[in-house]
């Protein structure tokens, strides 16, 4: 049964993941230099790429785009879980945390699995795959957190749930300074002490997520000269890069739900 204590106490347990995640371990620093110290030499291809993604993510904030994801499959594992054929999607808010949790880690499981294969597939090739690297394990990324906000009973149509989307994004591949950032200003939503509206106002950087994710290629990049070394470590920092993205969506969408119910009892307690 999820008491007020109970949530409380997971709440305390998400707020000091997320202080752990504000730091920033040496090897992650190491290795965004090879990208930055090779981008003068990047293939035209590859940079405009990049430019290609860009818009798309700019699109998908808007419509969605090519990258929005169906909620039938979501909602097929979530009555598997629940052993509720019946259930509907309205009805997924109100869903225990424990079966919202059993299904994000199942995606989680099957995305970081997908990726792996993904990754020593096109290290295969050499560094002119990552081409098709980025925008493939870019578009695993929002489906994965898609998924997981259907998982927690959120809605990816919706324009506003799409920022916060990004912002997963942007948090998971930030340094210490932009997770922190991306902490406050949640916070300030999580609170409504400020306007949905203001916290997309605030999305100008949602083009430093490409960006963030190219960087993080950098040693992939630079061992992939090597087609061996290349199928390897593709296939480990692509299974981290999704792994470590959908423990953050879980997380911080996790933490939404918990914090709406705490404020729903709160609401019961205050009318009786």
């Amino acid at each position: 049964m999820e008491t007020k204590e109970w949530l409380q106490s997971e709440l305390k347990t998400i707020e000091e993941w997320e202080q752990d995640q504000k730091g920033l371990w040496f090897w992650e620093k190491i290795g965004r230099l090879p990208f930055k110290l090779l981008d003068k030499l990047t293939p035209a291809f590859i940079q405009k790429k990049i430019g290609v993604l860009l818009d798309e993510i700019g699109q998908y904030v808007q419509t969605g785009g090519q990258y929005l994801t169906k909620e039938h499959t979501i909602l097929k594992k979530l009555q598997h879980y629940s052993k509720n054929d019946s259930l509907t999607v309205d009805e997924i808010p109100s869903l225990p945390l424990s079966t919202m949790d059993a299904v994000s880690k199942d995606l989680k499981t099957n995305r970081s699995q997908f990726a792996t294969i993904q990754g020593a597939t096109t290290g295969i090739g050499g560094i002119f795959t990552l081409a098709v690297d980025i925008p493939v394990i870019l578009g695993l990324s929002l489906k994965t957190l898609q998924d997981i906000a259907i998982a927690y009973g959120y809605d990816p149509n919706e324009r506003e749930e799409r920022i916060f989307i990004i912002k997963c994004l942007q948090f998971s591949s930030a340094d210490v300074v932009g997770k922190e950032a991306i902490l406050n200003e949640l916070a300030n939503f999580y609170k409504n002490e400020q306007s949905k509206s203001e916290v997309i106002s605030q999305l100008q950087g949602w083009r430093e997520v490409v960006y963030t994710y190219r960087d993080q290629f950098g040693w992939k990049k630079l061992l992939q000269m090597v087609p061996i070394a290349g199928m390897v470590f593709g296939a480990l920092t692509n299974r981290s890069m999704i792994n470590d993205l959908a423990e953050t969506g879980m997380m911080l969408y996790r933490k939404r739900r918990i914090l709406e119910r705490l404020e729903g009892n709160k609401e019961v307690i205050e009318a009786e």
